[in-house]
C-alpha cells in the first residue's frame, strides 16, 4: 500500500496534484481493482505519550492498596473499557468484556483525552497523577 502524507506548507508539495493524477491514471489503466482514500492526516499517539502512560500512570495506579495483585495490563484494559465503552464477547459457554477501542490506534489528541480521563478518575479516588511534560514532536516523513 502506498501512503502519501502531504504537508501543504512544505515546498516539496508543489506539483503534488500532478503526481496524484498520474498515480490514479496508472491504477485505472491496470488490470486490478484499486481503492483510493483521501482523508485528513491525524498522527497516532507518540512513543513518548505511550511511555508516560506505561511508565508513570499505570505504575502509580497499581501502587494503590485497593488494587493489590493488579498488573499494568489489568489497569490498561479496565481504563480503556471505562473510557471507550465495552463490547461483550461470547464463546465457549462464557462471556467476557473487551474495550471497544485500543490505545495503539488513537490519535495524539484522543490519547491525551484518554490520559486526562484517567487523571480525573484517579483524582476522584484521591490519587493525583501528574501532568505529562509536553511531548516532543517525533520526526514524521511528510511531503
Amino acid at each position: 500500500m502506498n501512503r502519501l502524507i502531504i504537508n501543504p506548507n512544505d515546498p516539496r508539495a508543489f506539483g503534488i496534484a500532478d503526481r496524484i493524477r498520474q498515480a490514479v491514471d496508472d491504477a485505472l489503466n491496470g488490470s486490478k481493482a484499486t481503492e483510493f482514500q483521501i482523508k485528513q492526516y491525524s498522527p497516532r499517539r507518540s512513543l513518548n505519550q505511550n511511555a508516560y502512560l506505561w511508565g508513570v500512570v499505570y505504575p502509580m495506579i497499581c501502587g494503590l492498596s485497593e488494587l493489590e495483585g493488579w498488573e499494568s495490563e489489568d489497569v490498561h484494559e479496565y481504563m480503556l473499557g471505562e473510557w471507550s465503552g465495552w463490547q461483550e464477547l461470547k464463546g465457549f459457554g462464557r462471556r467476557r468484556m473487551k474495550p471497544i477501542r485500543r490505545s495503539s490506534k488513537l490519535s495524539k489528541l484522543d490519547f491525551a483525552d484518554y490520559v486526562a480521563f484517567i487523571q480525573r478518575k484517579m483524582a476522584g479516588l484521591g490519587l493525583v497523577i501528574p501532568d505529562p511534560n509536553e511531548y516532543p514532536e517525533e520526526e514524521n516523513e511528510q511531503i
